[in-house]
């Protein structure tokens, strides 16, 4: 039985709590917020043994196997310090970081501490994503030529909500480009170069983006994200013998569709959920917990700071600093 912990009580802590539930070695053990009252509130709903007041207070509970770190971006970085400085292994939310200093300083603490810390990229644990790879290994589609990602949601400016604020580590990049990102990384590898734009807005954010990751090769991945429109963020892969697509919402679909080189369906497959969809990057960390691992061979760190990279080139293309890089 894996004792979870998890600090933070918003959106995204509330659907891993829900997958939590559902799982027979998981146990909802303590949760934290910034008041008594909220942490109370949700450990109420989803059946928490213990509500902490402050991140604080649970980092140093010895009975917490694992901490979810579910707070908004800007706070990944001290929040899995906190933690795993007190002893607990991590779970941290994408980004991982707002850049790769903060994620490297992540990782070197987990290794000096000899603790477990890997990036929630639940994309990367789902049937159909598995399915994917396993058709790009087995040679189905050839060598890849091109992938088409986008992740672009419309969403209404308001200057207090986090995604629009510098301070939060807003804009489109870190909170949506992140996936269609790691998608081509982790199919292509890293790129040897990058082409990119963005529309930076008055409120100092990247409103949306166009990432294109070339290879030696010639193949390219070519990438959208942001809030200024609603697209069906599906994704294609396209090799020399075949090509591979999957539906809307290409991170969490659970459909994929193999093609043969003249475009002839070749297979098509359909993984529904067996909870939310969260329930498979939980039973990810639970078996490296389970195997002694400090890492995962799914979300290994290589890959996390490889994508971080890439996401400080484009901002840095765009001129685009967080209040907290000033320094840097």
């Amino acid at each position: 039985m894996i004792r979870w912990g998890i600090i933070g009580t918003g959106k995204i802590a509330r659907t891993f709590a829900a997958a939590l539930q559902g799982l027979d070695n998981s146990v909802t053990a303590a949760v934290a917020s910034r008041t008594l009252e909220n942490a109370q509130s949700f450990a109420e709903e989803f059946g928490f043994e213990k509500a902490y007041g402050s991140y604080e207070e649970l980092a140093r509970d010895e009975s917490i196997d694992i901490v979810y770190i579910a707070t908004p971006m800007h706070k990944h970085y001290e929040d899995t310090l906190l933690c795993l400085e007190n002893g607990r292994n991590v779970l941290c939310e994408k980004s991982i970081a707002l850049n790769t200093k903060q994620a490297e300083e992540m990782f070197a603490k987990a290794e000096e501490k000899g603790l477990f810390l890997m990036e929630a990229m639940w994309m990367k644990m789902r049937p159909a994503y598995l399915k994917v790879r396993q058709w790009i290994n087995e040679g189905r589609i050839g060598d890849i030529r091109y992938i088409k990602a986008d992740f672009n949601n419309f969403i209404p400016f308001d200057k207090n909500d986090r995604l629009f604020k510098p301070e939060c580590g807003g804009g489109a990049l870190l909170d949506l480009g992140v996936y269609p990102i790691t998608f081509a990384v982790a199919l292509m590898g890293e790129p040897s170069s990058i082409e990119t734009h963005a529309h930076i807005g008055s409120c100092g954010i990247d409103l949306s983006n166009s990432v294109t990751l070339l290879y030696p090769n010639g193949a390219f991945a070519s990438t959208t994200s942001g809030f200024e429109v609603q697209n069906r963020n599906n994704a294609v892969i396209a090799g020399d013998k075949g090509s591979i697509t999957m539906g809307d919402w290409f991170f969490c679909s659970p459909e994929c569709t193999l093609y043969d080189a003249e475009s002839r369906q070749i297979e098509d497959r359909l993984f529904p959920p067996e909870i939310n969809g969260y329930e498979y990057e939980i039973r990810e960390a639970e078996k490296c917990l389970a195997e002694g691992l400090k890492t995962s061979r799914a979300v290994p760190p290589e890959e996390t700071l490889t994508i971080m990279r890439i996401m400080d080139e484009c901002r840095r293309v765009w001129d685009l600093k967080f209040p907290q890089e000033s320094a840097l």
